[in-house]
C-alpha cells in the first residue's frame, strides 16, 4: 500500500526559505517517480520538481529552477524540496505524488500522479 505523506510547509517572508519532506512507503515498487506539485487557491495545479525513483534524473519547471531543489534519501524513504528565494506566488499547498509513466516530455502533466496526499501549506508574504 503506497502513502505519500507531506510536512515542512508554513509561513515565510519573500527571499526566505523552507524544506518540504515527503515521507513514503512502497512507491517505489510500483511507480518509477516522484514530483512535487503546487495548488494555489483558484488556479490549476502546477509540477514545479520531479525526480526519479533512482534520484538519477532530476527535472524541474521555469517558475522554480534554479531556486528549488528535489532530493531524496531512499534508506529514509523521505524526498524533499528545497525551496529558497521564496516568491509570494510560490504560495500553495504543496503535494508529493508518485507516477509510473512520466518522462522528460510529460512529467509536468500532473494527471500522471496519484497517490495524493493532504498536502503542506506554503505562504509566503
Amino acid at each position: 500500500h503506497v502513502q505519500l505523506v507531506e510536512s515542512g510547509g508554513g509561513a515565510v517572508q519573500a527571499g526566505g526559505s523552507l524544506r518540504l519532506s515527503c515521507a513514503g512507503t512502497a512507491y517505489r515498487r510500483s511507480h518509477n517517480c516522484i514530483a512535487w506539485i503546487r495548488q494555489a487557491p483558484g488556479k490549476e495545479r502546477e509540477a514545479v520538481a520531479r525526480i526519479a525513483s533512482d534520484s538519477q534524473v532530476k527535472y524541474y519547471s521555469d517558475n522554480v529552477k534554479g531556486r528549488f531543489t528535489i532530493s531524496q534519501e531512499i534508506l529514509k524513504d523521505t524526498t524533499y524540496l528545497q525551496m529558497n528565494s521564496l516568491k509570494p506566488e510560490d504560495s500553495a499547498m504543496y503535494f508529493c505524488p508518485a507516477a509510473s509513466g512520466a518522462n522528460s516530455d510529460n512529467w509536468f502533466k500532473t494527471y500522471l500522479y496519484t497517490f495524493w496526499g493532504q498536502g503542506t501549506q506554503v505562504t509566503v508574504s
